[in-house]
């Protein structure tokens, strides 16, 4: 097997590289059988085809020829018959194109089969019959069959032999198309009578090797005498058919004429080709030459025909001739979309002329019916560039951004420059992927949010929202506070923020007498890697609330000493008193401050500004008025519910201070002690109550175990053993106690600053157990008074120790205990 390898490589675009590789083979080969090592011959390695996952293109459907990728080797993958696959091209060709992706590239490759001599030489009919006039002179020609030899060139037919020669010889023409016309040329004259038929054997050679033959039998009926043979009016005609004619259309007229009379000059037409193409699309009427159509002309399979006709007459004379039939192309193929490959998922941020898909074109029709220009819309951002007549590919001619179009259904539309035009479309549907191009953005440039003061820490203040353009994980926000601080406090003491959902949240309760407003920052981060990000500044106002009570800045309350205001009893109508001060640190109309009376010693007297706090008589001041007055004025705000302050202005109504010293001065001290009896009134209620109900417990509990004792010495059946404690003497049979206690109850008091104001008189009670009585107990009982000198100290000598105890002035009740 001879294999002839030529390779060219050229540059054919500037976005792919592309080469080109012929080989040559026989038909007939094996399957399996070696082309050629592509990967050797392309320079490429044979993990490059691996990774480009090579692969052959072919337009038609049929592979005869099959990639190893392992090897990097052609391979013949069906028996390639040369006939069958190249039937009336002397050229016979595969070609196909290699395929790699990651980068996309390809490879035109050309396989040239080459002919064997596979087929002999055959006649379409096994046998001809002429009928030849006795008359007939030397030099006559007889046009006889021509074989066919499937195969090309040199193992086509190369030469006839006529046997035996005695009457006949054979006369050979060579064509322009490289056939040969086989004339059988008579001799000598034929003798009817001395033989009415001949046999003779026609052989055709070829040239191949080994050599194969194929035979016809020819067998001429002598005839009496016809010496005019037909002749046609011109030895090539021809004619013009559209492709896609119908049937029936007269492609030309043919004529020959006969000088004989008769029958002898009677024309008969016929076609002569042993090609079965031509006598399945043309037949001729043989009585008037004209040249029919009986089947369909397609140009993109035959171009043209060539009709070999032949005139007889009865007497069997004959003449040739061949009609040259050209088909006209018509526009009547679309063009063909071929999709080599493609992408389905590009990325947004693909650079420019990235290739995206690689589009093969092919219009079977000719010239102006088969140039083909393709097209995509023009508001997309891709364009189609040509790489070759027939190759296309699609390419990124623009940034591409997901967000503003995640899909493209990108429509090629190839259209034909016939009349009328066809097109063919396709529609290529590409996913941009995504890629985190896009930052979070927040609804609002800036939020303002407020919050009531005093509220629960972990309250829902509000929510901030951003948006992420992008998709899945890198659309994924997350919220976080930026690091600050307000008031030197780390912002995160003050508020927090979801992570998901950006609701901000109280981690405190606020004042708003201490804050009113603060600012922080609230980031939004998205889930891409490298993540994005995007502030957001949030202020936050603290509401009012009526949390605050009025304060009363003046008069002053003080709890030693006594402010009054002078009124000479000279005033008039009108006379300001004095005016009430007095704030509210809320504010707001929880801040608005109003004045009323609340009571006064003499209502008729006094009257109170309701919003400037002024305190003016409302009559003339008179003689009769007291001279010490107690204004009570309550000062409320205007919040709901409001709230409200009082405060007591003592008003002296007298005309020197004199008489107003010695008329307050009673009261100041009436004031004081009053409000001391109160508090110590209450705490010995307290301390009484205590002792009652300590006392009850035990008693009941003593008289609770004695009953249990008393229980269990009645069911007990032991002796009891009387038990005395230490120092206790028997004696006559009766207990006594050898200690004398003394009990003595001693309270002082003080002009109106005791916290009793009475007195009781103090007793001394004196339990005597004399040890030579007989159970006898004596009860002196000695009354004291001890209010008939209050302002003396108390002196008390118990009877058993000479300890000396004083009494000095206190506010609390003692009771001591001697021993």
């Amino acid at each position: 097997m001879n294999r002839q390898v030529l390779l060219f490589i050229a540059l054919l675009s500037v976005y792919s590289v592309f080469g080109q590789v012929s080989y040559s083979i026989p038909e007939e080969m094996s399957k399996g059988s070696l082309v050629g090592n592509i990967a050797h011959d392309l320079g490429l390695e044979i993990k490059r085809l691996l990774s480009g996952k090579a692969r052959i293109y072919t337009r038609n459907s049929e592979e005869y020829v099959e990639l190893n990728r392992e090897r990097g080797v052609l391979l013949v993958k069906e028996r390639i018959d040369r006939e069958v696959l190249c039937t009336e091209t002397a050229l016979c060709a595969l070609n196909l194109q290699i395929i790699l992706e990651n980068p996309m590239e390809f490879y035109s490759v050309t396989v040239q089969i080459t002919d064997i001599n596979d087929n002999a030489p055959t006649f379409e009919k096994s046998e001809m019959k002429f009928k030849i006039s006795e008359s007939a002179i030397p030099g006559a020609k007889f046009v006889l069959e021509r074989a066919l030899d499937l195969d090309e060139g040199i193992n086509g037919v190369q030469n006839y032999e006529l046997k035996p020669t005695d009457n006949f010889a054979l006369k050979l023409h060579n064509n322009a198309d490289r056939n040969k016309n086989v004339e059988m040329v008579l001799q000598k004259p034929l003798d009817r009578e001395k033989q009415d038929q001949i046999s003779l054997v026609l052989t055709a050679v070829d040239g191949g090797e080994p050599q194969m033959s194929g035979t016809m039998l020819i067998v001429i009926t002598v005839l009496d005498a016809n010496d005019n043979a037909p002749v046609f009016t011109q030895p090539t005609y021809k004619a013009t058919v559209t492709e896609n004619s119908p049937k029936g259309t007269v492609v030309s007229t043919v004529s020959a004429s006969d000088a004989d009379q008769g029958s002898n000059g009677k024309i008969t037409y016929s076609i002569t080709n042993t090609l079965e193409n031509v006598r399945k699309v043309f037949k001729i009427n043989e009585e008037n030459g004209e040249v029919l159509l009986i089947g369909n002309t397609d140009f993109e399979k035959s171009r043209h025909f060539q009709i070999n006709l032949l005139a007889s007459d009865d007497g069997g004379l004959t003449d040739s001739c061949k009609l040259i039939v050209d088909v006209q192309d018509v526009n009547d193929n679309k063009p063909e979309i071929n999709i080599m490959s493609k992408s389905t998922v590009i990325s947004e941020d693909a650079k420019l002329n990235t290739v995206v898909t690689m589009i093969n074109i092919e219009d079977l029709d000719s010239e102006e019916n088969g140039n083909v220009k393709c097209f995509i819309s023009e508001d997309i951002p891709f364009t189609l560039k040509t790489s070759t007549n027939s190759f296309y590919s699609l390419v990124t001619a623009s940034e591409l951004d997901r967000e503003t179009a995640s899909e493209y259904n990108i429509t090629v539309t190839c259209s034909d420059e016939g009349v009328p035009s066809l097109s063919s479309s396709v529609t290529l549907t590409l996913q941009i992927s995504d890629v985190n191009d896009n930052a979070p953005v927040f609804e609002r440039s800036s939020y303002e949010a407020y919050i009531v003061e005093n509220n629960t820490p972990g309250l829902s203040i509000f929510t901030v929202k951003a948006r992420d353009a992008d998709w899945n994980q890198n659309a994924r926000v997350s919220y976080m506070l930026e690091d600050s601080s307000v008031n030197g406090v780390p912002v995160s003491s003050y508020v927090s923020v979801s992570a998901d959902s950006g609701v901000i949240h109280a981690v405190r309760s606020f004042d708003y007498e201490q804050i009113k407003d603060f600012h922080f920052c609230v980031k939004a981060q998205d889930g891409g890697s490298p993540p994005l990000s995007s502030n957001v500044t949030v202020k936050v106002m603290i509401q009012d609330q009526n949390d605050n009570p009025p304060q009363v800045l003046y008069p002053v309350q003080t709890g030693g000493s006594l402010v009054a205001e002078m009124v000479p009893r000279s005033a008039d109508v009108g006379y300001l008193v004095t005016k009430v001060v007095a704030v509210d640190v809320d504010s707001g109309q929880n801040a608005w401050l109003s004045y009323k009376l609340q009571k006064a010693t003499d209502r008729a007297l006094f009257e109170v500004g309701s919003q400037n706090g002024e305190i003016r008589t409302i009559r003339q001041v008179t003689d009769k008025d007291a001279v010490k007055q107690r204004v009570t004025v309550i000062v409320e705000d205007n919040g709901q519910p409001s709230r409200s302050a009082t405060v007591i202005v003592n008003v002296a109504v007298a005309d020197s201070f004199p008489e107003v010293l010695s008329e307050f001065t009673d009261f100041t001290q009436d004031k004081e002690y009053n409000d001391n009896l109160t508090f110590y009134l209450v705490l010995a209620l307290a301390v009484v109550s205590f002792l009652f109900i300590t006392c009850l417990v035990v008693i009941i509990s003593v008289k609770i175990y004695r009953w249990r004792q008393s229980r269990v010495l009645c069911h007990s059946n032991l002796p009891v053993i009387p038990y005395y404690p230490p120092r206790y003497s028997d004696t006559l049979g009766t207990g006594t106690l050898q200690h004398v206690y003394n009990y003595e109850v001693c309270r002082t008091t003080d002009s109106r600053k005791s916290d009793c104001k009475f007195g009781i008189a103090g007793s001394q009670n004196v339990l005597i157990m004399d040890p030579s009585s007989t159970g006898t107990m004596q009860r002196i009982q000695s009354e004291k008074s001890i209010l008939d000198e209050p302002d003396s100290p108390l002196e008390v000598r118990p009877s058993t120790n000479s300890n000396n105890i004083h009494f000095s002035e206190q506010r609390k009740l003692s009771i001591i205990l001697f021993r």
